[in-house]
């Protein structure tokens, strides 16, 4: 091969070799910008959604604050005081009905949205009060219709249980730790508004307290 032929074959050769090294840099270049792009949304989808959640849960927490502060029409109250917290293995008897606190079983009725469709212990379920349930009882007035939404609600509500009651004289009764409240129909908007303020509610004896891993029935 002459010479010339030689040379100009080495040129070609280091001139493909640059021309790759500028097409590497250009892809480094471009993974670079990619992944710092797809990072800087990832961050910002993150902090966006954080901040949706810290201001959802704000206002939840001042749905909360509001309803505990506004007064249920028609709802009765007896002093927590009065209400004794002991925990006793015999019946108790309850100067009203359904109970809304009082001496009780040492074990709770499991409260995490329980619908039990037989009647339960009075005991254990005023132990479920004492936890910061709301309990949900019925008695042969209500309509089936009303007892699917209330169940409903309940299945749906951490701290809350509900079952029938035949002893009992209103035809929808939602009880809480020291309140009750008695409607005649699951539409009632005084539902909602017990169940928001007083599932673990300000009224609570034992705040936080499990209200799985209790009692259960069918």
């Amino acid at each position: 091969m002459p010479k010339t032929s030689k040379k100009q074959a080495g040129a070609d050769r280091k001139a493909r070799i640059e021309a790759m090294r500028r097409a590497e840099k250009a892809r480094e270049r471009r993974n670079r910008i990619i992944t710092i792009t797809l990072s800087t949304v990832i961050v910002a989808g993150l902090a966006g959604w954080g901040a949706y959640a810290i201001n959802n849960a704000n206002e939840k927490n001042d749905q909360k604050a509001a309803a505990a502060a506004k007064p249920i029409s028609g709802e009765k109250t007896w002093d927590a005081k009065k209400l004794t917290r002991n925990h006793v293995q015999t019946k108790v008897d309850y100067p009203m009905n359904p109970p809304v606190g009082g001496n009780h079983a040492p074990v709770w009725m499991t409260c995490n949205g329980n619908v039990y469709t037989k009647a339960i212990a009075n005991e254990n379920a005023v132990h479920s009060l004492e936890h910061g349930a709301v309990w949900v009882t019925y008695n042969d007035k209500a309509g089936a219709a009303d007892i699917k939404t209330l169940a409903g609600k309940v299945s749906k509500t951490p701290y809350t249980l509900m079952s029938p009651d035949k002893t009992e004289s209103g035809t929808i009764m939602l009880s809480a730790w020291g309140h009750q409240l008695g409607v005649n129909t699951a539409s009632d908007a005084r539902v909602e508004q017990f169940l928001t303020k007083y599932v673990q509610g300000a009224q609570t004896p034992e705040p936080g307290a499990a209200c799985t891993n209790g009692l259960t029935a069918s």
